[in-house]
C-alpha cells in the first residue's frame, strides 16, 4: 500500500487533528538557519503549515510524484537512491515515509550519507498500537498488505538510529487532541501506548579516533646522553 492510506487517515476528523498537531510540531522542531540546506523526503501538500519556502529558499522536497509546497524545490527520485552529494544536508525531514517504503533500511543510509555530521534527523511515524489507525488500515488495506510489513515500533527506530551513530534528542507522542515532547528517548505511559503517531528528533555524531603516537627510540637515546653529559660536567667542577 502506498501512502495513499496516510492521506485518507488525514480526511479523517481524527486524521485531521493529527494533522494539526504534527505541523505544529515540526514547526517547532525546524531549528535550522534559514541558508542552511534542507531535504523533505515525501511530499505532504500541507507544508505551508509548517515552512515558509520564500523565507527558506534551500528547502528541497523529494517526491517521485512531485507532491509538495509549490514553492519548494522539487527533486523527483527514490528515497533509497538520493542524487544528493555526500553530507551535504544540514536538516533531513522523514514525515511518514519509512511506514510505506518496502527498502526503508536502504532510506536511512541514504538519509545518513547526505546529512552533515552535526546534521538533524526529524521522523514521523504511525504509532503500530493504535488501534483507531490500525482499524482505518484494516478497512482500507489491500489483501496482500501486512500490519507489521508496513508499521514500525519505536525501539526499531532507535535501534536504527544507535545503529548509525545517531544521538535522539527528543521525542513526541500525539495523542487525541495533544501532543507531549520528551527530551532524550521515549518515556512510557498509558499516552504513549494510545498515541496516534509519534516523533523523533535526532542528530548525527561523527567521532574521531586520536591515534597515540609512541616514543620514537631516537629520542629516548638523545635524553640519556643529555643526563651523562650532565653528570661528567658536575664531576670535574668537583676536581677543581
Amino acid at each position: 500500500m502506498k501512502r495513499d492510506f496516510l492521506f485518507a487517515l488525514y480526511q479523517t476528523p481524527r486524521g485531521k487533528l493529527l494533522q494539526a498537531m504534527e505541523a505544529k510540531y515540526l514547526k517547532r522542531s525546524i531549528t535550522s538557519s534559514c541558508k542552511q540546506q534542507q531535504l523533505q523526503i515525501g511530499g505532504l501538500g500541507w507544508e505551508n503549515d509548517f515552512i515558509d519556502c520564500s523565507l527558506y529558499d534551500n528547502y528541497t522536497i523529494l517526491d517521485g510524484k512531485a507532491m509538495g509546497n509549490p514553492g519548494a524545490l522539487k527533486i523527483a527520485a527514490k528515497a533509497y537512491s538520493l542524487p544528493i552529494q555526500t553530507e551535504s544536508i544540514d536538516l533531513v525531514i522523514l514525515p511518514h515515509l519509512l511506514e510505506f517504503d518496502a527498502r526503508r533500511f536502504q532510506t536511512m543510509r541514504e538519509v545518513n550519507r547526505v546529512l552533515k555530521a552535526g546534521g538533524e534527523l526529524i521522523i514521523l511515524n504511525i504509532n503500530p498500537m493504535n488501534l483507531s489507525v490500525r482499524c482505518q488500515f484494516l478497512w482500507d488495506r489491500k489483501l496482500a498488505d501486512s500490519w507489521r510489513a508496513h508499521f514500525i515500533p519505536r525501539a526499531r527506530i532507535l535501534d536504527w538510529l544507535k545503529l548509525m551513530n545517531f544521538e535522539v534528542l527528543a521525542t513526541a507522542e500525539f495523542g487525541l487532541d495533544s501532543f507531549k515532547i520528551n527530551h532524550g528517548g521515549f518515556k512510557f505511559s498509558t499516552t504513549a501506548f494510545f498515541s496516534m503517531a509519534y516523533g523523533v528528533k535526532a542528530v548525527k555524531r561523527q567521532y574521531s579516533l586520536i591515534p597515540l603516537t609512541p616514543v620514537s627510540q631516537t629520542d629516548k637515546n638523545m635524553v640519556t646522553a643529555g643526563v651523562g653529559l650532565e653528570t661528567r660536567s658536575h664531576k670535574v667542577n668537583q676536581n677543581d
